[in-house]
């Protein structure tokens, strides 16, 4: 009787103290890890949740860039960092792809990290070098199985986002591509832009300016449904790819352990700043779509996602190191 007494206390201590955390949260900078390099699209989304939490939760929310292995490596600093509410970390839906880019991955994203919240929803877009004689998919196929390997395709790392919306593409036209990884997204556009790559697909958030400077040609993008920014751009489904849906989304996720109520607190400041009209505005003008799902919501689509992705490696015979 004493025990099951002493257990009720101990769990009321905890609940008690997780409600004083909240209550006082923040009383430090908060460290925002973005597992990328800087000009990304998970830097881009880092720096505006990092300024509105700044804004509204009276302590400095700072992006700290920790780019390399796919995003492997920031994420592991993530998962090893005191779960206190003082580390976040930005991912990418990278992070249900990271698996299949390493056996022996140093943390489990199910069971290391907790999520908070799926901020935002973005279109990725099929962009080509404007030197490649392909302006629409039909023709980037045909090009692509009349010389099959010659064409090349940037990514942010073996697995990433934008490399398995490719091997995506490649499984359902039939098509031979070849894949140059990079560090991140920022160096592989750079590739891209100087011609060393043929195509790539990225978020609108990094395709856009140079679609607009006529330095990228956009021939679909790679969400079920058409998206304002790109009007007269179509779907890869519609262009001939039935079904084809891979868009990429960036959320905030904490190391497993960090106080539930701290959690809520940093998804409820988000969503509010992301329902703020001029925030609400400068995402759609780069075709980002607000979410701010609850904690719950975010692991399942999390799930969803790993269980897609194995599929695409499984029928692209993709070997894991």
């Amino acid at each position: 009787m004493l025990r099951h007494i002493l257990s009720g206390l101990f769990a009321l201590g905890l609940i008690i103290g997780d409600l004083q955390a909240e209550a006082t949260y923040p009383t430090k900078p908060v460290r925002i890890i973005v597992p990328s390099s800087a000009g990304g699209g998970t830097d881009v989304i880092g720096r505006l949740l990092a300024q509105h939490l700044s804004t509204t939760m009276g302590q400095q929310f700072y992006v700290d860039n920790r780019p390399g292995a796919g995003s492997i490596i920031g994420t592991e600093v993530a998962a090893r960092a005191a779960p206190d509410g003082y580390t976040l970390v930005m991912v990418a839906s990278t992070l249900t792809t990271l698996h299949l880019m390493s056996k022996t991955l140093p943390f489990n994203p199910a069971k290391d990290l907790t999520p908070v919240t799926m901020a935002v929803m973005v279109p990725q877009v099929l962009v080509v070098h404007p030197s490649v004689p392909a302006k629409s998919i039909q023709e980037l196929i045909a090009l692509a199985k009349k010389e099959p390997g010659k064409l090349t395709f940037g990514s942010a790392g073996l697995s990433t986002a934008p490399h398995m919306a490719m091997e995506l593409f490649k499984s359902m036209a039939g098509v031979d591509m070849l894949h140059v990884p990079s560090r991140g997204v920022a160096p592989s556009v750079t590739d891209l832009l100087g011609g060393r790559l043929s195509a790539m697909i990225v978020n609108l958030l990094v395709a856009k300016p140079h679609i607009e400077a006529g330095k990228l040609r956009p021939l679909a993008v790679t969400t079920t449904d058409r998206t304002d920014t790109l009007p007269d751009v179509p779907t890869i489904s519609e262009a001939g790819l039935k079904g084809y849906d891979a868009p990429q989304w960036f959320g905030i996720m904490a190391p497993a352990g960090t106080p539930r109520p701290i959690v809520e607190r940093i998804r409820q400041v988000i969503a509010e700043g992301l329902r703020k009209p001029e925030i609400a505005k400068h995402l759609a003008t780069d075709g980002a779509r607000p979410v701010a799902n609850s904690p719950d919501e975010f692991a399942v689509v999390i799930q969803a996602e790993i269980d897609k992705w194995n599929a695409v490696a499984r029928a692209a015979n993709m070997k894991t190191n």
